[in-house]
């Protein structure tokens, strides 16, 4: 029987491909967002998926969370999830928000 990574390797390959592509139109379009990462245990997918969008300062992210940048990013990673397929019940349990210090040990996995 094969292994839930290897089962979800190519939802895996297609979710990075379309966050990625959410976090450039981030970049270009959200002050002081820097890069997003995801989460997720197979064993609880997609109830486990999380993708977390990393802000250079608290300051930055104070002031996207207060304005249409919120729904904006919630928007582009529910586009993400639809173009690979992932059907959540609600977008907002699967968004989180960080400051770039407080996520610097997982800098290797954003995008």
């Amino acid at each position: 029987m094969p292994s839930l990574k290897r089962k979800y390797s190519g939802i895996e390959r297609e979710l990075i491909r379309t966050l990625t592509l959410a976090c450039e139109a981030a970049k270009s379009e959200i002050v002081g967002f820097q890069w997003l990462t995801h989460e997720v245990d197979y064993e609880q997918f997609p109830q486990s998926l999380v993708v977390t969008w990393v802000f250079d300062s608290e300051a930055n992210k104070v002031r996207a969370l207060a304005c249409a940048d919120k729904a904006r990013m919630r928007a582009l990673t529910l586009a993400a999830f639809d173009e690979v397929g992932i059907s959540v019940s609600s977008i907002a349990d699967h968004v989180a928000f960080s400051v770039e210090r407080a996520a610097r040990g997982k800098r290797g996995q954003g995008y």
